[in-house]
């Protein structure tokens, strides 16, 4: 479902644009006006992170929202109610993003029952390894969602074929290592490491850590399907507040 969708979508635009936000942060009429605000803005899919108290892929930025999120009092069952309304009234592809402590605690099956009836397209679960992945992927294709995985620059070229094994929906490129925020160096070396990507799996391909600003998004035009923004979205909104967010995407553009 999710891979139809972007491969339909592809055929309109040369490149889509994925958004990552923190459910619940600053808070959730907040984040209902930032979601209105990217969509109205163009935004072709949109990653909805349920806050973690230790979300090791992430830099300061997200794991401050997190944080700020947690404190608020965010809870796993009014992210999906949220997520669900979201689905109802916007017209793109909503993912989850979280950790898979999350996943383990709610109930593997039940949280893919939980998504599916709230209408989601799909997951990434970034510290969930394809060997350990078994149970997941099955309750996720059992209901036509996308269980989504990771490659990053390390990945050897054997390793990019097993993971494309489990994964559905596209492929998530890590743009370089470590956590997410920091800045990336986009150049031929990124270029070489798509490459290899590409040669590994079908599947659509994204591209996030460090894309900022039109520059990096004009770089990836023709090398990825996919240009994944998150943590620039949100040092946009903590100094420019929601208002300042719209002109940010549409900036991209």
């Amino acid at each position: 479902m999710l891979e139809e969708y972007l491969r339909k979508k592809r055929q309109e635009k040369d490149l889509l644009l994925m958004t990552h936000i923190v459910l619940g942060y600053p808070n959730f009429d907040d984040c209902l006006r930032v979601v209105e605000s990217m969509v109205e803005s163009g935004v072709d899919l949109m990653e909805l992170q349920i806050p973690f108290s230790e979300p090791i892929a992430d830099g300061p930025v997200i794991l401050h929202a997190n944080q700020r999120s947690l404190e608020a009092g965010s809870e796993v069952e009014r992210c999906f109610t949220f997520a669900e309304d979201l689905s109802k009234r916007f017209d793109i592809p909503f993912l989850f993003m979280s950790y898979y402590n999350i996943l383990f605690k709610y109930g593997v099956d039940a949280f893919a029952e939980r998504m599916q009836r709230a209408g989601m397209y799909g997951a990434i679960v970034p510290d969930l390894p394809p060997e350990e992945a078994g149970g997941y992927v099955a309750e996720m294709r059992k209901r036509s969602l996308a269980p989504i995985f990771i490659y990053s620059p390390n990945t050897s070229p054997e390793r990019m074929r097993l993971i494309n094994r489990s994964a559905e929906g596209f492929i998530y490129c890590v743009a370089r290592k470590g956590v997410t925020g920091a800045s990336t160096d986009f150049s031929k070396d990124l270029g070489a490491y798509l490459e290899r990507c590409r040669s590994a799996t079908t599947l659509p391909l994204a591209l996030g850590f460090g894309v900022q600003d039109r520059a990096d998004i004009d770089f990836l035009r023709g090398q990825v399907d996919i240009a994944v923004i998150g943590t620039q979205t949100i040092r946009v909104l903590e100094t420019g507040g929601v208002a300042a967010v719209e002109g940010f995407i549409r900036g991209l553009r």
